[in-house]
């Protein structure tokens, strides 16, 4: 999967979804796709990250305390 760092603009391959998904986890390992070789795997702050088209990740991926509310 790729995101997008909202700071570089850079896209950036997940390499562990376990990590995104995790709320628990608010650092995740991924590959920036910047320039024509492939780069080293690094550490992004999730929080920092958005979907390509400019969405945020959703709040249940973010925050370990997210309830889903019914009305």
């Amino acid at each position: 999967m790729f995101l997008q760092h909202k700071i570089s603009r850079d896209l950036v391959e997940i390499l562990n979804l376990q990590q995104l998904y995790d709320p628990c986890q608010n650092k995740i390992v991924g590959r920036s796709h910047s320039g024509e070789e492939m780069q080293d795997p690094q550490s992004f702050i999730k929080s920092e990250m958005i979907f390509p088209s400019g969405e945020c990740l959703p709040l249940c991926w973010l925050d370990p305390n997210y309830r889903f509310k019914t009305t």
